[in-house]
């Protein structure tokens, strides 16, 4: 495995700048360009508020960030200095985590349904932690890991979930006993269960009836002699405000049912697989309008203002950055750049992506004001399921992505990184509320270049 200390670039903001204004000063240096290209901006600081953000909320249970979330290098990185474990789905992921030194311990093989030879690879390299739901994975698991610590993932009732997985994955209670007795008869060791409520998840009550279930697992494995101390709860939870169900009203719902079926002195040991929830609201992704049409409602007065309707198109799309529309069943709203007079007239909009291809709407109706080619749209929210996603089809490149980190923020993370544990608050905030601004409470001058900066 690769120890050496890997190499994070990132931005320090001035004083009193907070992420937005980087957005701001990016707009204006590329409109002075023929170029004005899509782009990304990324607060590493805001992961860390979510590290905390969780710490306080779920104090027993131990993240393993879901890697196919958003796998950029500087997100996994931070993230490995936090602490987090990490789930990874494949050899490409086990490589990158562990590339930035991280222990092997500290990897959940969350796939149930691996390939041949990439099982072989997480042998090789130390990863015992995987989950599995059917025979068949048993015994490919039986033939081709050496060591494996198995987890079985059980089915859930993901009705309720924006993106439901146990269509997929998860084997039915009524099945557990057998698999458990299978894996038995092969030598294996089962050391817990997992489920995932469905991604998206809009009912807090479906972890406490999966809890519940992994309660009657647990008890399944252990008459059968399984010394089972692992329970892992995955992911569904939120990202970001704008959603149905907030991620303390589903904590508020996990952890008394964690104590009731998995008390402290039970010994188990918990994690989760939280994904959207690091990086949602951390990436704001900015677009350039490169071309617009204007529809005349022939109907309408002549002498009506808001006779027509825009079609804006810009330069991302669905097989971008917006592929998050398709796949994770997002809905994706700008906002302006430019602030509207108070008396500026709204039209009916659409908003389009730049490939030749008709699938590729951002928006289907929305109001915006009478904007020009040239000028940009900002979406916010836009860490989750984009970036891992994007294509480069029609030729259409991906947006750089610009990462800032305040100087608090940075050198609460070394602290982490160097002592293990989390340290006091920050001077002048609590714990939930690391300053927005880079480098508010710092009196370091702000490197004219972009800081390297040493994290595993």
């Amino acid at each position: 495995m690769n120890t050496e200390v890997p190499t994070l670039e990132f931005s320090f903001l001035e004083e009193g700048f907070s992420a937005w204004d980087i957005v701001e000063q990016k707009i204006n240096e590329s409109s002075l360009t023929d170029d004005r290209d899509a782009f990304y901006v990324c607060d590493l600081g805001d992961v860390l508020k979510k590290h905390l953000r969780w710490t306080r909320a779920l104090p027993r249970v131990t993240p393993f960030y879901a890697v196919k979330c958003n796998d950029s290098r500087a997100v996994v990185m931070t993230l490995a200095s936090l602490g987090t474990g990490f789930d990874c789905a494949s050899k490409t992921e086990i490589q990158l985590v562990q590339s930035l030194g991280v222990h092997p311990n500290r990897i959940i093989y969350a796939n149930p349904c691996k390939q041949v030879s990439q099982m072989k690879y997480a042998s090789a390299h130390g990863v015992e932690m995987m989950t599995f739901d059917s025979e068949v994975e048993l015994m490919k698991v039986a033939r081709y890991h050496d060591n494996a610590k198995l987890v079985l993932r059980i089915a859930t009732d993901d009705s309720k979930a924006v993106c439901r997985l146990s269509v997929k994955f998860g084997a039915p209670i009524k099945a557990c006993r057998g698999l458990l007795e299978r894996a038995k008869e092969l030598g294996l060791d089962v050391v817990g269960v997992s489920f995932h409520v469905g991604s998206g998840c809009t009912d807090a009550g479906t972890f406490v009836k999966a809890i519940a279930d992994a309660r009657c697992v647990f008890d399944m494995g252990e008459e059968l002699g399984f010394q089972m101390d692992l329970l892992d709860i995955g992911g569904g939870f939120p990202g970001s405000e704008d959603t149905e169900l907030s991620f303390e009203e589903i904590t508020a719902t996990i952890n008394p049912a964690l104590d009731k079926y998995f008390p402290v002195d039970s010994g188990v040991r918990i994690i989760a697989e939280p994904g959207r929830f690091y990086v949602a609201s951390a990436y704001t992704l900015v677009v350039n309008i490169i071309a617009k049409k204007v529809i005349i409602d022939e109907e309408a007065p002549i002498d009506e203002e808001d006779n027509k309707t825009l079609m804006y198109y810009v330069n991302d799309g669905v097989y971008g950055s917006f592929n998050c529309i398709l796949y994770d069943h997002a809905h994706c709203y700008p906002v302006l750049h430019k602030k509207p007079k108070p008396d500026e007239t709204m039209y009916s909009c659409s908003i389009w992506g730049p490939t030749c291809d008709g699938l590729d709407r951002i928006v289907e109706q929305c109001c915006l004001p009478d904007m020009q080619v040239g000028d940009w749209l900002v979406f916010k929210n836009m860490g989750a399921y984009t970036v891992a996603a994007s294509s480069t089809f029609n030729g259409f490149q991906r947006p750089d992505i610009h990462y800032v980190m305040s100087r608090p923020a940075w050198q609460y993370v070394q602290q982490i990184f160097a002592q293990g544990v989390l340290p006091p608050p920050l001077e002048g905030s609590s714990q939930l509320e690391i300053p927005a601004c880079c480098g508010r409470g710092s009196t370091f001058d702000m490197p004219a270049k972009p800081c390297p900066a040493n994290i595993v």
